[in-house]
């Protein structure tokens, strides 16, 4: 069921919009982020063959057991084991897709760490 929150439907409507422009490859893969309340969500997406080659979030493993507090100090960290993982599959380079999202506080902290754990984009 659709969200009807006006806040909702402008965001959908600007992923749309982003989403006519930019497309990810096997070779280049898009890097969609997800923001909620609590958490934050980073996938990569071959778009030619309908497939998420890699999937992180503050909710994984990983930074579950890490003492990181702050929402902004998580999401670069999701953005550094990302690029890692990221590396280890053969991937250097991105296009980033902020999912309709301002490019500032958590999803700029997140494509910062992406950039610094070795990511282009």
């Amino acid at each position: 069921m659709a969200k009807t929150h006006p806040k909702s439907i402008a965001r959908q409507k600007r992923v749309k919009r982003i989403r006519k422009k930019i497309s990810g490859t096997s070779e280049r893969p898009r890097l969609r982020v997800f923001k909620s309340a609590k958490h934050i969500y980073a996938q990569l997406i071959d778009d030619v063959a309908g497939h998420t080659l890699l999937a992180m979030s503050t909710g994984d493993k990983s930074l579950r057991d890490a003492d990181i507090s702050g929402k902004t100090d998580q999401a670069h960290q999701v953005g550094l084991i990302l690029a890692g993982k990221a590396k280890e599959k053969g991937i250097s380079t991105v296009v980033f897709d902020r999912g309709g999202y301002i490019y500032h506080g958590r999803i700029k902290a997140l494509s910062d760490g992406a950039r610094e754990g070795g990511l282009a984009f």
